[in-house]
């Protein structure tokens, strides 16, 4: 909800090219592994490395993970800054400016990212049975895997690994959403306005998995770094 004002294209724009040129450096070597973390900071606990199929997360693991993704230190860092960047551009005058208004800022935005993890993560696929990690492709032409990784948001393997609508994505989104109407400024409790915030928050997660998917060809390729294979629970 934070990041509305943000153009995401450029982000896009970068890691397509990347992995092409990963690609075409060295078109046949093996998928590297996903790492635990991008750029060293960004958690990646639910990226499974291509070519491994690990059996389904339990309940508990699921929790773990979703606890991870929302108590990182760079969750608080990232946290941070996105409120920072609402506050200076006044996103909810009824918040206020100042320390009071970045303070109203923060804990919603945290809350935010934290009810939308435990929902997406644990809650949901543990009761509908779905994976909710990221498959990575790890080789293709950059076009498929793009469309792939951006594809998840929507397709998740159920417990019997079968391809099956991501209720739990979808559902858990949707309900975040519904929740945060009741700690934001009543004009943003309408329904545009929910839209809108379940429209970004599920772009925002297509636009993760992107990233998920080409960082390790960026990574060992462009950046001649060979992250060490964690991802996997």
């Amino acid at each position: 909800m934070l990041l509305t004002g943000i153009s995401k294209l450029p982000l896009v724009t970068l890691l397509a090219a990347g992995a092409g040129l990963a690609q075409q450096a060295a078109p046949e070597a093996q998928a590297p592994p996903q790492p635990k973390r991008i750029l060293g900071l960004m958690p990646n606990y639910r990226a499974v490395s291509a070519g491994t199929i690990p059996p389904p997360p339990s309940a508990r693991e699921s929790f773990k993970i979703a606890t991870e993704n929302s108590f990182d230190y760079s969750s608080f860092l990232f946290v941070g800054i996105t409120s920072l960047g609402a506050e200076a551009t006044n996103v909810h005058p009824q918040l206020g400016k100042g320390l009071d208004g970045y303070g109203g800022y923060y804990w919603r935005g945290f809350l935010d990212k934290a009810d939308g993890n435990y929902l997406v993560v644990f809650a949901l696929p543990t009761i509908l049975h779905q994976d909710e990690r990221y498959f990575s492709l790890g080789s293709g032409p950059v076009w498929k895997r793009a469309i792939y990784a951006a594809s998840r948001i929507l397709i998740a393997p159920d417990y019997h690994g079968h391809a099956s609508l991501n209720a739990s994505e979808i559902l858990g989104r949707g309900i975040a959403q519904g929740i945060s109407a009741s700690y934001y400024p009543s004009q943003d409790r309408n329904a545009g306005a929910l839209a809108v915030k379940f429209g970004w928050a599920m772009e925002r997660d297509a636009l993760t998995n992107v990233f998920r998917e080409f960082w390790p060809d960026i990574a060992a390729r462009l950046l001649h770094h060979h992250a060490p294979a964690g991802g996997d629970p």
